[in-house]
């Protein structure tokens, strides 16, 4: 599966399989590189997620009687 279909709870499951191999310490070093490579991607892509999200919260505004208001998200 691709790193931008992944969902960000399977991108941070997949994240927290990485560590667990890389500190048993038992991955051979080509191998340590690969996943190393790997969790940098999903990294970066959990990170996207986590702007896109910040971006749909900043969206959702008050209204002058204190109720919330939302506004259309609009894609970049």
């Amino acid at each position: 599966m691709n790193q931008d279909n992944k969902t960000f709870e399977q991108s941070m499951q997949r994240l927290e399989q990485i560590v667990r191999a890389m500190e048993r310490g038992d991955v051979a070093l080509e191998e340590s590189l690969k996943l190393f490579q790997e969790g940098t991607e999903l990294v970066r892509s959990c990170g996207k997620l986590l702007d896109d999200a910040q971006l749909q919260v900043q969206k959702v505004m008050t209204a002058a009687d204190g109720s919330p208001v939302m506004e259309e998200f609009e894609d970049a």
